[in-house]
């Protein structure tokens, strides 16, 4: 049953949802370069630091989903978690440590992923109308990512671009500097704290005496059209990985090299920065996406709308392999509007649309622990240790070799979901009772 809604609960949902996206859009975009060229670990330690945060996504549906659909209001788990993270993720940027980064990784996922669904499930909670409302609602999370790295962008560009320098030197300086946004991340994550205690009450449907909610939510994803997406979600989530591992350094290879050669490198550093800061132009069209979703689901089906995601994930990826030069790189960083608003915002919708209410937050968290668990974990170590390795040569990294893979299993997925997943509409659990 939906909660009352509260007064102003768009705008107070909207600033929720900036403040959960930019505490993570601060550091994960420039988390590769940071390791590797700064703190020197190799490909496969960097693949366990991406995977290591992804431990929470995995036990998200049975600690953080259980508590809020049988035990504690969602918020005040919310507001816990984002106290704890804060101070978790400024002890990252200080350490130098492997093994210590690793373990506060660790940790960290264990507080901040499950934030990721319960921010989805209190909203769907107590906005009207799920079509029309969540998309203009959760664009203002691309809008905090978005403005985080510019910010950090900005000052890698400013603060950390030594003039005169070479390439190499110019490179190193600015993976020195990525120590920032982990401190601006840490500062964000105390300021959502503070305003988790003052979102609409969102109190657990059913008491810790009743069902467990993992395993009645299991129950429900079993059955199409959710079994398809599950099992489609795992190699697209592993897709998703290139692009946060592999993204930052390549992106940042190909504007050090173009500023060499143009003033058109260099103008648009003057304006988005420099790596994490031009990749938030996918963030961008991003909310171009989300902002037109009310439109798009009333003339596109939820099936069309996931093909067109896979679509974008291939394409991003071609481009990127075969292409890599600066205006197509930026066209393929553009695609990611698509990819995100496509494939996985639209796949949280679906979740919400045929799961019943009092398993809402379990749900969300078990498709959490698909996309952020299983595909960051098996993903981050796919993409840095094993395709990342293979891909390397004497001369550096060969990227039409790296990003051929996820182009190629992009391909499959479409063509899965093509086959499998049902055309006609099914009705959702609470309308079939």
């Amino acid at each position: 049953m939906q909660a009352t809604t509260a007064p102003y609960v768009r705008t107070r949902l909207s600033v929720m949802m900036f403040l959960q996206y930019a505490i993570w859009g601060a550091w994960l975009p420039v988390l590769y370069a940071y390791l590797s060229g700064h703190l020197g670990f190799s490909g496969a330690e960097i693949g366990y630091c991406f995977s290591a945060g992804a431990i929470g996504a995995l036990l998200g549906p049975f600690i953080a989903g259980q508590l809020a659909d049988r035990s504690f209001a969602t918020q005040r788990i919310l507001a816990v978690s984002h106290l704890i993270g804060a101070g978790l993720v400024l002890a990252m940027g200080m350490t130098t440590s492997f093994p210590v980064f690793v373990g506060l990784a660790v940790v960290y996922g264990l507080v901040y992923a499950p934030t990721m669904a319960l921010t989805n499930s209190l909203a769907f909670t107590h906005l009207p109308n799920r079509d029309t409302d969540f998309g203009p609602v959760r664009l203002w999370g691309t809008i905090g990512w978005i403005a985080v790295g510019i910010a950090v962008g900005q000052i890698l560009f400013r603060f950390h671009t030594p003039d005169g320098a070479s390439a190499e030197e110019v490179v190193a300086a600015q993976n020195a500097g990525r120590a920032v946004a982990f401190q601006i991340s840490a500062g964000v994550g105390l300021l959502m704290a503070l305003y988790c205690v003052t979102l609409p009450n969102t109190p657990p449907t059913k008491t810790a005496g009743e069902s467990t909610a993992w395993a009645e939510a299991f129950g429900e994803v079993r059955r199409q059209p959710l079994v398809t997406l599950f099992l489609i979600a795992v190699p697209v989530s592993i897709i998703h990985q290139f692009y946060f591992v592999q993204a930052d350094a390549f992106i940042g290879g190909v504007q050090a090299k173009a500023g060499t050669e143009s003033g058109f490198s260099t103008a648009i550093s003057q304006v988005f920065g420099v790596g994490g800061g031009l990749m938030t132009l996918g963030q961008m069209t991003e909310i171009a996406v989300l902002a037109l979703m009310p439109f798009l689901v009333r003339v596109l089906s939820r099936k069309q709308l996931l093909l067109i995601g896979l679509l974008a994930y291939a394409a991003r990826m071609a481009l990127w392999a075969f292409l890599p030069d600066l205006p197509f790189v930026i066209l393929g960083i553009a695609l990611h509007g698509l990819c995100f608003g496509c494939f996985i915002f639209v796949a949280f919708m679906v979740v919400d649309e045929y799961t019943t209410s009092d398993i809402r937050a379990t749900a969300q968290n078990l498709f959490n622990l698909v996309i952020v668990g299983i595909g960051t974990i098996v993903g981050s170590i796919f993409a840095a240790n094993v395709v990342g390795e293979w891909a390397k040569t004497d001369a550096g990294m060969d990227y039409e070799r790296l990003f051929s893979v996820p182009m190629y299993m992009a391909i499959v997925c479409f063509v899965a979901m093509l086959v499998f997943y049902p055309s006609r509409k099914i009705a959702p659990p609470a309308a079939a009772a």
